[in-house]
């Protein structure tokens, strides 16, 4: 059995914060704003492995109610939203993602998150695919206000 999950997420870039996607740190002049560490990278691939296994969200397994998760490393929560489905009897195929932002170019950076991704996905780098894409300057994300994130995972049963 194949099953697809699709993961979104957004957040609004921060001064005094450090950007993180795909639990790498971006070098950049602000940060994403988030209960947790704000790797919206992190928590659309964690909805869409969620989602795929049919087993929530995010917010349902690390909610942001709840003061354990402030400041949390969101690749750690990948990991172990990736225990969850594997305890479901599923495991990934590939993820898909892509990321929407005005700045930074995220190309120089891709192959370092795509390894990190792979690692916490127990899967080979060439399993995950990271994409960059601008917004041409339209709505938050293309003034630079925000960072916006698609996801997609395809799991199999066994």
């Amino acid at each position: 059995m194949v099953r697809i999950g699709i993961g979104y997420d957004s957040h609004r870039l921060v001064e005094g914060r450090q950007l993180i996607l795909g639990g790498e740190v971006v070098p950049h002049s602000a940060g994403l704003k988030g209960h947790s560490d704000g790797d919206a990278l992190c928590h659309a691939i964690t909805d869409a492995i969620l989602g795929a296994a049919a087993l929530g969200d995010i917010g349902r397994h690390f909610p942001d109610t709840d003061p354990q998760y402030k400041g949390a490393n969101s690749l750690a929560l990948l990991v172990r939203a990736v225990g969850i489905i594997h305890e479901a009897g599923y495991r990934i195929e590939n993820v898909d993602a892509v990321v929407i932002a005005e700045r930074p170019t995220l190309a120089p950076h891709v192959d370092r998150i795509r390894a990190r991704l792979a690692g916490a996905l127990g899967v080979e780098a060439g399993a995950v695919s990271v994409k960059g894409k601008t917004n041409e300057g339209m709505g938050e994300v293309g003034r630079a206000e925000a960072i916006a994130v698609h996801a997609v995972a395809l799991l199999r049963r066994g």
